[in-house]
């Protein structure tokens, strides 16, 4: 006689199902989550550099003409056309810059610009004719361009092995942020000091560079990691008769080529040709803006003012974030989508109505302002990465320094451009940049062609074709 089968044991709660064990995810440092560069507190000297830098810009950006103005005799037309002069003299200082770096290295020559900035605005207090106003402001802008233009230079230093992604996304947070801060400290010493405030915000901003000349005079980056020779054959022994070969001085390998083996890289001059759309799209906030917001839509000055603190607090705490989500896409591509969101951004800002209701118009000036900042975090990294993995590293001074001149140029005849299309009608500044920005895709698209000029130029994932 067979026993029943034992009956199933059920469990006390048969509608619970037993919880699978969690996958283990390793632990991410709070910098790495916020998208920091990993090491950055070694580098403390560089990032007080660009705050402090950017913060002195940021005191005097919008005061220059009105403390000449105030402080001088001069007339305001005497001192705009001495600031112009000033501004097209200047432009030369880029390509001057480029051999600097190539020899005497970034940190050097950046160090040495923000001495040259510090001098030429403790000289503001003198000039008290139009030919010294222009020689002081041509200082300063021979300054700011060799300064910026060793920049990227400086990211290099501090990201030898990689991560200069996240740095680029750093130095554009400080960089708003200082100029944020800057520039509200400058309205309030302007409103409450007089022609008193003025000459204690020159003095403050000479400081400033001094300050920073001397943070990157004591930064000691480590050395970056040069690309491994090309193999070669065996060299053949050298006859009895024959002198020892002599090694090549350092500077000969920075000097040969020079600007001409620059020029003929076509695919760097492609990059600098897209790179002016971004140079434009750069150009809404101190020209464009508020001249539409005021002009064209009939709202008041106020409104485009909270629309720069818009700009300057999404970037400052969104441009790190964003760009650690990007890491794992190509620098064209992450470029060619800062485009595209330019582009529909500039095609908001066109569609506004000017005599539409506040309801209507209010909500789009927020909208396209967000997708306008949205733009820049995306495409800052991107940007900046392709200006350093397209230049050849024995002459990455001059890559730069050509790559620095369009935005140079850009910033000296956007303002003339863009309000000449203005005076056509309040929509055709806004179709020319949008027309600009979705010309640049193709241009970014294809600089992912391999190109014989510079096949081997590595970028922190890879050769750039290949990514």
């Amino acid at each position: 006689m067979t026993s029943a089968p034992p009956a199933p044991q059920h469990p006390q709660h048969p509608h619970r199902r037993p919880r699978p064990p969690r996958p283990h995810r390793p632990h991410r440092p709070l910098l790495d989550r916020l998208g920091l560069p990993a090491g950055a507190g070694r580098h403390r000297p560089l990032i007080g550099a660009h705050l402090i830098d950017s913060l002195g810009t940021g005191l005097m950006l919008a005061f220059t003409l009105v403390f000449f103005t105030r402080t001088t005799d001069l007339p305001l037309t005497t001192v705009g056309a001495a600031v112009s002069a000033a501004r097209l003299l200047a432009l030369p200082a880029a390509p001057a810059v480029g051999p600097l770096i190539d020899r005497y290295g970034a940190r050097k020559v950046a160090a040495w610009a923000n001495a040259l900035s510090a001098l030429a605005h403790a000289a503001f207090l003198l000039a008290d004719r139009g030919w010294l106003i222009v020689l002081v402001c041509l200082l300063a802008q021979a300054g700011q361009a060799g300064y910026w233009t060793a920049s990227t230079g400086l990211v290099v230093l501090a990201a030898p092995d990689g991560g200069r992604t996240r740095w680029f996304a750093l130095v554009q947070t400080l960089r708003n942020a200082g100029l944020g801060l800057g520039g509200a400290a400058g309205a309030l010493l302007v409103g409450d000091g007089g022609a008193g405030g003025l000459r204690l915000l020159v003095a403050l901003n000479a400081a400033s560079y001094l300050v920073a000349a001397l943070l990157l005079a004591r930064w000691r980056p480590a050395a970056p990691t040069e690309p491994p020779a090309p193999a070669t054959l065996p060299a053949q022994p050298a006859p009895a008769t024959a002198a020892p070969a002599q090694p090549a001085p350092p500077t000969a390998v920075h000097e040969r080529g020079g600007y001409r083996a620059v020029l003929a890289d076509r695919r760097y001059l492609l990059m600098v040709l897209v790179n002016l759309s971004f140079v434009l799209a750069s150009m809404v906030l101190s020209v464009l803006l508020a001249v539409h917001v005021t002009v064209a839509l009939h709202l008041g000055a106020p409104l485009a003012g909270a629309l720069l603190v818009l700009n300057g607090v999404q970037v400052v705490l969104t441009q790190n974030p964003v760009s650690r989500l990007l890491e794992g896409h190509r620098a064209t591509r992450t470029a060619a989508a800062g485009a595209v969101l330019n582009a529909a951004a500039f095609g908001l800002f066109a569609v506004l109505p000017g005599d539409g209701p506040r309801w209507l118009v209010l909500p789009g000036l927020v909208v396209a302002m967000l997708v306008y900042n949205l733009a820049e975090t995306v495409a800052t990294p991107g940007r900046e990465e392709l200006s350093v993995a397209l230049a050849h590293p024995a002459r990455r001074g001059r890559y730069l320094a050509v790559n620095q001149l369009s935005w140079n140029l850009g910033q000296a005849l956007c303002p003339g451009l863009l309000t000449l299309l203005f005076a056509h009608g309040p929509s055709w500044p806004w179709l020319f940049l949008l027309a600009a920005s979705l010309a640049a895709v193709p241009g970014l698209l294809r600089l992912e062609r391999p190109s014989p000029a510079v096949p081997d130029i590595r970028s922190e994932t890879g050769p750039l074709a290949q990514r």
